[in-house]
C-alpha cells in the first residue's frame, strides 16, 4: 500500500495514493538489459582466426549456425571445441540440432593453404555435408581491391 506525505493539517492519518510504483520494474529491466549485453558477445565463436575480407553482399545468418574452423596451425574446431580430422564428420553427426541438409559455415585463417581448405571441404562432402558456406569478413567498398579482370600496373 502506498501513502502520500502531504501537508494536510486537517487529517492526521496518511492518505492512500493509487499510483503504480514503476521503480522496481525499471530496475528489473535494467538488470535484464545488462545480462543480455554481456551474454550476446559470448554466443559467437571466439577463436583467434584472421579471416580474409570479401566485398560480397552479406547474407542472413541462421539462428544457430554450425562453424567449422581451420586454425593457423591447421587444427580443426567445431564451434570452440578442437576435433581431429578423422572425427570431424562423427562430431558433426553428434550435434543435436545438426542435420545433413543444414549449412556448415567453414572459417579458415588467411595463412591456411588452399589445399588444406579443400581437404576439409572434401572430408565434409564425403561425410554427407554438401551445404558449405565460406565465412569472410566484410570489406569496405574502397578496400575491396580492384575489380575482376582489372590489370594491376
Amino acid at each position: 500500500m502506498a501513502v502520500s506525505l502531504t501537508d494536510n493539517d486537517d487529517d492526521d492519518d496518511f492518505s492512500e495514493t493509487h499510483d503504480i510504483n514503476v521503480t522496481p520494474f525499471i530496475d528489473v529491466i535494467l538488470v535484464l538489459l545488462i545480462i543480455f549485453m554481456v551474454a550476446a558477445p559470448l554466443s559467437t565463436v571466439d577463436l583467434p582466426i584472421d579471416l580474409p575480407t570479401s566485398s560480397a553482399m552479406p547474407q542472413k545468418k541462421p539462428d544457430k549456425p554450425t562453424y567449422v574452423s581451420i586454425k593457423p596451425d591447421l587444427t580443426l574446431a567445431i564451434g570452440e571445441n578442437t576435433v581431429k580430422r578423422t572425427d570431424l564428420v562423427s562430431s558433426l553427426d553428434g550435434i543435436a540440432d545438426m542435420s545433413k541438409d543444414k549449412y556448415v559455415f567453414l572459417r579458415a585463417d588467411k595463412v591456411v593453404p588452399y589445399g588444406e581448405l579443400m581437404g576439409v571441404m572434401e572430408i565434409l562432402r564425403s561425410g554427407g555435408y554438401s551445404r558449405i558456406k565460406l565465412v569472410a569478413l566484410e570489406a569496405p567498398p574502397a578496400a575491396a581491391g580492384p575489380a575482376q579482370g582489372a590489370v594491376q600496373p
